[in-house]
Formats: structure tokens, C-alpha cells, sequence
């Protein structure tokens, strides 16, 4: 049967599929647009199942706070290539997905995948995606925080984003100062009493080793190793490092002279393995 030009473009605008594949999926529809809509996400998810040995490491990654900023959340959106990622299109999809999950305070990605957006579940039209680009599309990453203020910030190009919670409303700019700190320098928790037990004791571990190998006396390797801990502390807990903006103060000592009383109380960063 004959398939308009116009049924093409507007089942390509619903569907984001390329042309061919829209006239195709009419033809096999014949002429029934809503069926043609099925066949284009059955052949989309046909598709993600023959993509889905691939590693879809590049992509998209967001941070954006709730209009009461007291809730933030961190997504990232994966796909093969980063031309893909760049695309407006790709990033506009990921904005989308985080705002409705800031809207919902979804609090983990099983929420996000399972969230109707559009009369479609989230989860569904990401698989859809892999049919529409051609390339393995992966949601692959949510997290959330809450306080009584949350700063967001994403590193320019989108592979890296990080939120900071704060115990009371703080300066937006020193809000950011913190959260890039984050960025640029990995910290592994707030304060030294916040590391995980099994980190402080590796790193005790492996200072130990290191002294003995150096030759320094059985007896002297708690004590030395114990300054070691203490360097590991000073440079990856976010209190004590030095603030990349002014290294002659802690970042303690920054939001100690912005505000006495404000503490940071969680943070998350995360960064695309690129």
C-alpha cells in the first residue's frame, strides 16, 4: 500500500526512528499508526538484545537539586560512542529522566527504570532508545541525597557530577567551591571518623609493609604507620584537604569563615570510567 510522506514524518516525530524504518514499520502495519508505533519498539528492543554484549561507556552524566534544594540527585546515561553522547537530543533525554526522578524523589535506579514518563515506564524508553540510535543504550547509574540545602555541579562535558548536603542554607557560590572541590579531588568521606573501617585498616596495612620493607624497626611500625594514616586523612577526607582555590586553608577553615555553624553532612560524586 502507499505510505504518505506526512504518516513518515509524523511516526518519525513520535518515535525518533529514521525515516526508512518508519516507512517500513507502516508498510508492515499497513497503515496503522499505532500498531506501526509497536512494531518500531518491538524492533527497538529486538535490537537491544542483540547489542547487549557491548559496553556502552560513554554517555551523559547529571546533577540537579529539587526547587527547595533539599533534595538532589546524580544520572547517568550511557552509549557506545561519544558522539551519541553530545547529541541534544541524548541530553535532553537525560534531563528529562533526572527531573522526573527529583519530581518522584525516587530514591534508587530500580525507581527510576520503573517511573512513568510520558505513559511509558522510564526503563521502556531507554530500551527503546538502543532500537531508535543503533547504539547500546544504558541507564546505568542514580543517586540521591537529602539535607537542609543540596548545591549540585557538573564538570564541564558531562562525564562528571557531584552533590554536596549541607546542615543549613549556605552561600551558593561556597556551596559550589565545595561541591568542585569534590570534583577535582576524589575525597573518600566527609571527615576522618566517616572512612570505612576496612579502608583505614588497609591503609595501615599497606604503610606497614612499606616501613618494613624500607627496614625501619617491628617496634616503630604502628607509630609510622600511624602518621601515615593520618597523611591519608589530610589529603582524601574533604574537611581536611587543602581547598584547591586557596591551599593555604582546609576546606574546614573555608566554611569556617563563611559560616561557623553550617556542616557538611553527605556528598556523592560520580564519573564516567572515560
Amino acid at each position: 500500500m502507499d505510505i504518505s510522506t506526512a504518516d513518515v514524518v509524523k511516526l518519525r516525530k513520535a518515535t525518533g526512528a529514521g525515516m526508512m524504518d518508519c516507512k517500513n514499520a507502516l508498510t508492515e502495519a499497513e497503515g496503522n499508526f499505532d500498531r506501526a508505533i509497536e512494531i518500531i519498539r518491538e524492533k527497538g528492543k529486538l535490537v537491544a538484545s542483540k547489542r547487549a554484549d557491548r559496553e556502552s561507556t560513554e554517555g551523559v552524566v547529571l546533577a540537579k537539586v529539587s526547587e527547595d534544594k533539599c533534595f538532589g540527585a546524580i544520572v547517568s546515561l550511557n552509549s557506545e560512542t561519544d558522539f551519541v553522547a553530545k547529541n541534544e537530543k541524548f541530553i535532553a533525554l537525560t534531563t528529562k529522566i533526572l527531573d522526573h526522578a527529583i519530581a518522584n524523589k525516587c530514591a534508587n535506579i530500580t525507581e527510576v527504570k520503573a517511573l512513568l514518563m510520558d505513559g511509558r515506564t522510564i526503563g521502556e524508553q531507554v530500551l527503546e532508545q538502543t532500537g531508535i540510535i543503533g547504539e547500546k543504550i544504558d541507564l546505568s547509574y542514580y543517586a540521591c541525597i537529602e539535607a537542609a540545602n543540596v548545591v549540585p555541579y557538573i564538570h564541564s562535558g558531562n562525564k562528571l557530577a557531584t552533590l554536596v548536603g549541607f546542615s543549613k542554607e549556605i552561600d551558593y557560590q561556597a556551596g559550589r567551591d565545595v561541591a568542585m572541590q569534590i570534583a577535582a579531588m576524589s575525597p573518600v568521606a566527609v571527615d576522618n571518623a566517616d572512612v570505612a573501617p576496612e579502608i583505614v585498616e588497609q591503609e595501615l596495612k599497606i604503610a606497614k609493609e612499606k616501613f618494613r620493607l624500607e627496614g625501619k624497626p617491628e617496634a616503630m611500625l604502628d607509630k609510622i604507620a600511624q602518621g601515615a594514616l593520618n597523611k591519608f586523612f589530610k589529603d582524601n577526607t574533604l574537611l581536611n584537604q587543602e581547598f584547591v582555590k586557596d591551599n593555604k586553608m582546609t576546606i574546614h577553615q573555608y566554611l569556617t569563615s563563611v559560616d561557623k555553624d553550617v556542616k557538611v553532612t553527605t556528598f556523592i560524586r560520580f564519573t564516567l570510567n572515560v
